[in-house]
């Protein structure tokens, strides 16, 4: 009986089917090692890529990953070389990756307006970009990004401290579609700026303008009537402009907002983040007010009663928190969702107000009570608290904590 060579049977388009139904990447890679013309097929197919590569073979991988999608060329703080990723590197993306959509540069400290011109004149496709810490970037390289790839949607500028109110504008005016931007450290930031860019950017769920200390009341105010609908995390830390007017505003307006950062605002009081906790009493989740000095029991114990789907919550440093704030949990008629509640530098609450927590709790999954004088490892033991099997609880700080708050 003669032999059949599968090769010969398969046409391309038979064999790509194959490759498709391979969900484990290593399978993948083992389909590429048949033969070269399965190797071409395999490499032509590839979405995703992560690499460290100079222009010479970002050349060949461009030649290879003609379909490219995804690429990864972003350095850990720990492990980063200088200069790593160069303009060089970028105007060779620029030219070979045409399908690219998604970018990641972040830490590659070696790139500058030059090559972000590369990427906006050849990228045209190009959906989300992160050059978080890339800090030598200003508002001329970013504004090119932004009038050559105006189907952004996701950018990330975390750390650039150049940028300014110029490169909100130029997205107002070019990216309609931006879902998500984020702009921690980038202190030159105002409300004027923020104005700028909800003019033409509606559609944003979610901004991160943690440290952008030149942002208040009004630009947060102006983001939550433009973006009603669509926001669903703010982050605001260390703002310290803003206060009860933006809260305010967002319980007004954002009534889907499940993520909220606002630790080191230290002018939000009780009263807006009651208005806040009655407005997103369902889609609220994740709650940060750590350092919000006026706060104390009526909010918070509010926010414990009132939103049944909250899963993390950071009041540290809260000084006049008390045991009090979990009194009104006994008359809840379900268990409640929480899995992170960070309590530390909290100094009057105490064993007795874990136990009221623990027994309305089962969820609960990490517990911050560092530097509280009165919740001591022994002293739970003393009493007999019984933690969920799955909890951590940091007594001291040998833990590594959850980053659903950062």
């Amino acid at each position: 009986m003669a032999s059949i060579c599968i090769n010969e049977k398969l046409t391309d388009d038979e064999l790509r089917s194959i490759l498709s139904k391979l969900e484990n990447d290593k399978d993948k890679e083992i389909f590429g090692l048949v033969c070269k013309r399965w190797l071409g097929l395999q490499s032509n197919g590839r979405k995703r890529l992560a690499a460290r590569a100079g222009p010479h073979m970002l050349q060949k991988m461009a030649a290879r990953f003609s379909r490219l999608i995804e690429l990864d060329l972003s350095q850990s703080v720990s492990r980063s070389f200088y200069p790593g990723v160069t303009d060089s590197d970028l105007a060779v993306i620029a030219d070979g990756f045409r399908c690219l959509k998604v970018l990641n540069l972040q830490n590659c400290k070696g790139i500058s307006d030059k090559g972000m011109s590369s990427i906006g004149g050849g990228l045209s496709s190009l959906q989300s970009l992160n050059v978080s810490y890339c800090r030598k970037l200003t508002d001329k390289g970013l504004s090119a990004v932004a009038e050559g790839s105006q189907g952004l949607r996701s950018l990330h500028l975390d750390g650039c401290k150049f940028v300014t109110d110029v490169v909100l504008k130029a997205l107002s005016k070019n990216c309609p579609n931006l879902e998500e931007l984020g702009l921690q450290g980038c202190t030159s930031i105002t409300d004027c700026g923020l104005a700028d860019l909800v003019s033409g950017c509606r559609q944003i769920h979610f901004l991160d303008i943690n440290k952008c200390s030149n942002v208040g009341d009004s630009g947060v105010s102006t983001v939550s009537e433009a973006c009603s609908s669509f926001m669903k995390t703010l982050k605001l830390m260390d703002c310290f402009r803003v206060g009860n007017k933006s809260i305010l505003s967002l319980a007004k307006f954002c009534k889907n907002l499940e993520t909220l950062i606002i630790g080191g605002c230290r002018d939000i009081s009780d009263e807006s983040i009651k208005s806040l906790a009655t407005s997103c009493q369902s889609s609220l989740k994740n709650l940060r007010m750590d350092w919000c000095l006026n706060i104390s029991n009526s909010s918070i114990g509010f926010i414990l009663t009132k939103c049944r789907n909250l899963e993390a919550l950071d009041i540290g440093c809260c000084g006049e928190v008390t045991d009090a704030v979990f009194h009104g949990l006994g008359a809840m008629e379900t268990e409640m969702r929480l899995k992170v509640l960070k309590i530390s530098s909290c100094p009057k609450i105490t064993v007795t107000g874990i136990g009221m927590l623990l027994d309305k709790c089962n969820s609960l999954e990490y517990l911050d009570v560092r530097s509280c004088p009165h919740i001591t490892k022994s002293g739970c033991d003393e009493v007999g608290l019984q933690f969920p099997d799955c909890c951590k609880v940091n007594f001291n700080g040998s833990l590594n904590e959850p980053d659903v708050l950062l």
